[in-house]
């Protein structure tokens, strides 16, 4: 399997990754009662200053199996969601703090002999973001349609968090391709009606968004904050004050801007920010690996 977009791919990443430690302090806190002024450590989790979730976790293991099994090899990638949750794999400190109640229940379908591809949740209300806030490394290989719902369908696998899925990634070639911001947005196809608010995202005032763990919202809140802000600070810091589900709404929204910022400079990811991650030599060697 050949990386594609590979200057891309780092920042990507990076700015999911970093995102997502943003906004580790803050979850579960309402609206209105925090400010973020950068990188911070403790509050919610009390976990140390640079700490990312099980956004990171799952996304770094799918980039990890993509790397090493050379291939969308989805029993793998189920492999090492067991090792992550079981093991403490693909941690900042070698044990889980933060896993969505449908990610769990597909990891305990796997263990008892479930196929990878069924164990995702398939209700109404197994469409929490625990698929959406993973699924951005497949944006940098060869894929169909069908491996980006085989993919979401390793932990969610209801029409709507398939679709929300599948737009992230046309968002995200849509921003590698060269168009704005605005762009990348509005040309989108949306199949399934509890989609179609995300091309109009630019014109909604910040009270209209929600910002909790189930999938419209966050996709939604994310790329609200990703096409209100001029810059990957502004942006990830406004997906954070959103309060709620302040890390994956942070991760889904950064991964965008990573993307259309880039790292370093006047508007990319701060470099201080990337400095403080938990395990970022190892990180760095992940992403280092998939570029070659």
């Amino acid at each position: 399997m050949k990386f594609i977009n590979t200057e891309y791919l780092k920042s990507a990443m990076l700015g999911l990754i970093v995102a997502d430690a943003l906004g580790v302090p803050f979850e579960f806190k309402n609206r209105g009662t925090f400010r973020v002024a950068g990188m911070t450590g403790y509050g919610t989790h009390n976990q140390p200053v640079g700490t990312w979730s099980d956004d990171s976790s799952m996304t770094l293991a799918t980039l990890d199996s993509m790397i090493r099994t050379e291939k969308l090899n989805c029993d793998d990638i189920m492999e090492r969601f067991t090792g992550w949750f079981d093991d403490g794999t693909y941690c900042p400190y070698g044990e889980c703090f933060d896993i969505g109640h449908t990610t769990l229940t597909a990891i305990g379908k796997y263990k008892s002999g479930y196929s990878a591809t069924r164990c995702g949740g398939k209700g109404f209300k197994d469409n929490g973001n625990g698929s959406l806030m993973r699924i951005l490394p497949i944006a940098f290989v060869e894929h169909t349609v069908d491996d980006i719902l085989d993919l979401s369908s390793l932990t969610h696998a209801h029409e709507i968090s398939l679709m929300s899925c599948r737009l992230y990634v046309q968002i995200a070639e849509n921003l590698m391709s060269g168009m704005s911001k605005e762009d990348a947005i509005t040309h989108l196809r949306c199949c399934v009606d509890e989609c179609e608010n995300i091309p109009k995202m630019k014109d909604y005032p910040q009270e209209q968004i929600k910002s909790s763990g189930y999938v419209i919202d966050s996709f939604e809140a994310a790329v609200w904050s990703f096409v209100n802000s001029e810059s990957y600070r502004e942006c990830v810091i406004k997906a954070v004050e959103l309060g709620d589900d302040t890390d994956t709404v942070a991760a889904i929204a950064g991964g965008l801007a990573g993307i259309y910022y880039g790292i370093g400079g006047e508007k990319g990811i701060p470099e201080e920010w990337i400095d403080t991650l938990a395990r970022k030599d190892w990180i760095m060697e992940m992403l280092d690996k998939a570029c070659e």
